[in-house]
């Protein structure tokens, strides 16, 4: 039976972050999201598994069944509760090979809102990690991933795909110095604890600003990333009472609200007497409030403002995309032909197990022969000329009747399927 793949989903590039917010998965539903869109198909349930970061919500999704397009786009709507129609317009959907070379492009970073960009690698073994504890990851999508993870690895060994790439939290900062060309009499406050923060506060840190802050629901792991960089930590429900202090907010949380509102923002403002604040939205869904941009006082960039400054240089980079989609293009081949094999496995099982069958009722017989006092070199003279007899009956048979285009057909299948020019033992010169 056929095999099929599809990959199903939104990103930046067909989708604005207010729609991408809306059909995130964050971690702690993940794990029942995957079971779900199971449960919403017949018998044999298909592998899925849900890639969902700032840019993009996959599903992938692998069954020896057709799949129904329309009820994995629903499952999608209903589970956000949003209306079908109005998602589908955002939504891609791309079966067998291109889903397959899809992933690979994902993971190399050729489809990343920063061209190279590594972090993507380490968001799809993540969902690679949360379909397999889910128990949705089988042979057909474990195998893809795995693959995916090989070709990132081939992609940025042998190519300089990210060697130029500007990253987000470059861009940033980049951002930053057009308001104040100089950060290092600025306070610069970070909202989370996560990878985005890291590397955020890393780039910001090189600039010396004259204070950093980590802002996080947990103080001892905001404290943990404000050692590295010589900074201090505080509690996010002191944020209140102190964002006014900064000139610079970087948010990047997994609240599923935004935790940075338009009243608040308003208050800050008013202690800092209008001094400019600089603002970065990271997340998806949004930390911050989109009405906070509207504020005179305020720059507030999210991650697709970032991608238009990131896209810059893209030239320079063109001969690792040709190098990189070349490799991606072989690979991709090499996973079809897996996949087309994977579809001989279930009559190479039956011809196994007829052959094992009609084995195990031979070997009884002969062992009754022998219980019953025959000759063993006789009996075993008997199991040799029958099985050869009962295993060559059908296939002698169908070469003896077959006429026309499919005797033809035959006579070119069997030098593969038997070894006419082997010379049996014993008789070799």
């Amino acid at each position: 039976m056929a095999m099929s793949i599809l990959a199903l989903g939104l990103n930046h590039n067909t989708a604005p972050v207010a729609i991408r917010e809306r059909v995130s998965f964050s971690p702690e539903t993940l794990g029942s999201a995957l079971s779900a869109l199971r449960s919403a198909f017949s018998r044999p349930a298909p592998e899925v598994a849900i890639v969902s970061t700032c840019n993009r919500t996959e599903l992938y999704c692998a069954s020896q069944c057709d799949m129904d397009v329309a009820r994995i786009g629903g499952w999608l709507a209903d589970w956000h509760q949003l209306d079908q129609h109005s998602l589908q317009s955002h939504l891609y959907t791309l079966p067998q090979e291109q889903a397959v070379r899809h992933a690979f492009r994902v993971a190399s970073g050729l489809d990343s809102m920063v061209l190279g960009e590594p972090q993507i690698l380490g968001q799809m073994k993540q969902a690679a990690r949360a379909a397999e504890a889910s128990g949705s990851l089988g042979s057909m999508l474990g195998q893809l991933f795995q693959r995916t993870f090989a070709v990132a690895k081939e992609v940025r060994t042998h190519t300089e795909i990210g060697a130029h790439s500007i990253s987000m939290a470059a861009a940033a900062v980049r951002l930053a110095q057009r308001i104040w060309p100089r950060l290092d009499e600025l306070n610069v406050l970070f909202v989370g604890a996560g990878e985005m923060i890291d590397l955020t506060a890393t780039h910001f840190a090189a600039q010396h600003p004259r204070n950093i802050v980590i802002a996080n629901r947990t103080l001892e792991r905001g404290h943990a990333l404000a050692e590295k960089f010589g900074a201090s930590a505080m509690r996010l429900s002191d944020l209140p009472q102190r964002i006014a202090e900064f000139d610079i907010v970087v948010s990047c949380t997994a609240s599923t609200l935004p935790i940075i509102g338009l009243g608040l923002m308003e208050r800050a403002l008013k202690a800092r007497r209008h001094k400019p604040v600089f603002m970065v939205d990271l997340a998806v869904p949004r930390d911050i409030e989109p009405e906070v941009a509207r504020m005179p006082d305020v720059y507030l960039y999210t991650v697709d403002d970032l991608g238009e400054a990131v896209r810059e240089g893209m030239n320079q980079r063109q001969l690792a995309v040709t190098q990189a989609e070349a490799i991606i293009e072989t690979r991709v081949q090499g996973f079809m032909a897996w996949l087309e094999r994977r579809g001989n496995v279930p009559v190479i099982n039956q011809v196994r197990e007829a052959g094992e069958a009609l084995r195990d009722d031979e070997l009884a017989r002969a062992r009754r022969l022998i219980a019953a006092g025959h000759s063993p070199d006789d009996v075993m003279e008997q199991l040799a000329r029958r099985l050869t007899s009962k295993f060559m009956h059908r296939p002698l048979a169908a070469l003896n009747e077959a006429t026309g285009e499919p005797r033809e057909r035959l006579l070119d299948a069997v030098p593969q399927l038997f070894p006419l020019d082997a010379q049996p033992r014993g008789r070799r010169r």
